[in-house]
């Protein structure tokens, strides 16, 4: 995946969200996209989905702009998917039928192959036992596990992942990280923003430190952690790692 942001600014109420924020990356494959809280990830990340619009400013995807207007617009929204901490599943839907749902309704698959599209994911990911419960039903992993196979299924371009896991207990974190981690193992590109620093340092090519609005470091995964190169990213690794177990491989 290619990425450039150029000159990107947004505000909310009148408060500078981004700050003339710009990153030209030719090729990567797992960007993590890591900083204090407050500094702009989530809203970068649903600007690339599309799901935001910057008040300046551009985005160039494999060397195609972003058009933030009309069915163009919705034709990119469709190519990619997307997971937030959220976990926007319908509620009164079933776990199939969150995936199938979509890939009628959206993606213009028939019934008949939207289910056994949504079977094989389950079946993939552990889930079948679980196709007929509905989200309340299910545990906080689970869940996200569900989400992750609808992004999935409608075979993106590449995934955007939003802290996937920031709402769930150790157990259910080690659960979607594990299926993040076969995703990445699979070669499939995406962007994911964590503040799981073990898990960016083990699947992320490349990093890029946000804070205030602005990519104040970025680089190569193993480089920006053992040698941080500004005062913003040592002293938020600091925080960060000082209560953190190291991870294994």
């Amino acid at each position: 995946m290619q990425l450039r942001l150029e000159q990107l600014c947004k505000r909310f109420d009148g408060h500078l969200v981004l700050d003339t924020l710009s990153l030209s990356l030719p090729k990567v494959h797992t960007l993590a996209l890591i900083g204090p809280s407050g500094g702009g990830k989530s809203t970068l990340l649903r600007i690339i989905a599309g799901l935001e619009f910057p008040d300046t400013g551009s985005v160039e995807i494999d060397g195609v702009p972003i058009v933030f207007d009309g069915a163009k617009l919705l034709e990119h929204r469709r190519t990619i998917g997307t997971v937030f901490q959220a976990i926007n599943l319908f509620p009164h839907l079933t776990a199939l039928r969150n995936i199938t749902l979509p890939l009628e309704k959206v993606h213009g698959h028939d019934p008949k192959a939207a289910v056994e599209i949504a079977h094989q994911l389950l079946a993939r990911f552990r889930l079948e036992n679980h196709a007929a419960k509905r989200p309340a039903e299910l545990s906080g992993g689970q869940r996200q596990r569900v989400a992750i196979a609808r992004a999935i299924s409608i075979k993106p371009r590449f995934l955007l992942f939003d802290e996937p896991t920031s709402a769930l207990d150790p157990e259910m974190t080690a659960e979607v990280l594990d299926m993040i981690r076969e995703l990445r193992a699979e070669g499939r590109d995406f962007i994911l923003v964590t503040h799981e620093m073990g898990f960016a340092r083990q699947v992320a090519d490349y990093v890029a430190v946000l804070a205030e609005g602005r990519i104040t470091e970025a680089g190569p995964a193993a480089q920006l952690f053992e040698n941080p190169a500004t005062t913003v990213t040592r002293e938020f690794l600091g925080k960060i790692l000082h209560y953190q177990l190291p991870t294994e491989n």
